[in-house]
């Protein structure tokens, strides 16, 4: 999801325009839901450090940072006011408080799973931090998996484009990048999907008369 005019080219021109800022606030404002890919710009950054444009651990450095800035303000804010938020969401696509509280429960016995894993799936990388903080996720415990995530996501993702952006071009790389989040964002909606369909499903059957 990201502003139609902000095409590839356009953000290849702002990371060499802008430099390690345009990777820094890319995924920052990304993680804070807004619209910018952040990751192409962290795609991109890394693609200009190969090609030896900009500093590679710069660039790393700048990406861990963006993230998990971005998770924590998401936190914070998920934490003061999400869950009214969330409620009103829900309302919206018809889901019911008791749905929502389930995918909530479930959220809390895997917290830390879902902060680290969400940084590599579509949209949870949006949504992973303000979950955490409306299930009420332990402030330290957060922060622990919240940098460890944003860590081990830009290094992959910048290493990929610093050494892969050498023999393929960055617009395959971007592709791959978000063929592969959209099928991660596919089998976590299934994860959190099926379980509740099968309890709606059960709650049904024996609510039916004999």
């Amino acid at each position: 999801m990201s502003f139609e005019f902000l095409s590839l080219e356009t953000i290849q021109e702002l990371a060499r325009q802008y430099g390690y800022w345009a990777v820094f606030v890319g995924i920052l404002l990304e993680n804070l839901g807004l619209p910018i890919p952040g990751e192409t710009a962290t795609l991109a950054g890394g693609f200009l450090a190969g090609s030896g444009e900009l500093n590679y651990w710069i660039v790393l450095g700048s990406a861990v940072l963006g993230a998990s800035l971005g998770g924590t303000c998401g936190y914070w804010i998920g934490r003061w006011g999400g869950w009214p938020l969330l409620v009103g969401l829900g309302r919206i696509f018809r889901f019911r408080e008791e749905q929502l509280l389930e995918v909530k429960n479930q959220f809390s016995e895997n917290a830390g799973k879902t902060v680290f894993f969400g940084r590599f799936i579509a949209l949870l990388r949006v949504f992973a931090s303000p979950l955490a903080g409306i299930a009420q996720m332990p402030f330290l415990k957060f922060m622990f998996y919240n940098l460890f995530g944003a860590t081990v996501w830009a290094s992959v993702m910048v290493t990929l484009a610093f050494f892969a952006g050498r023999i393929v071009p960055l617009e395959q790389l971007v592709v791959w990048a978000a063929q592969f989040a959209g099928v991660a964002l596919f089998l976590a909606i299934a994860w959190i999907a099926v379980p509740i369909w099968l309890e709606t499903r059960k709650a049904k059957q024996l609510e039916r008369p004999d």
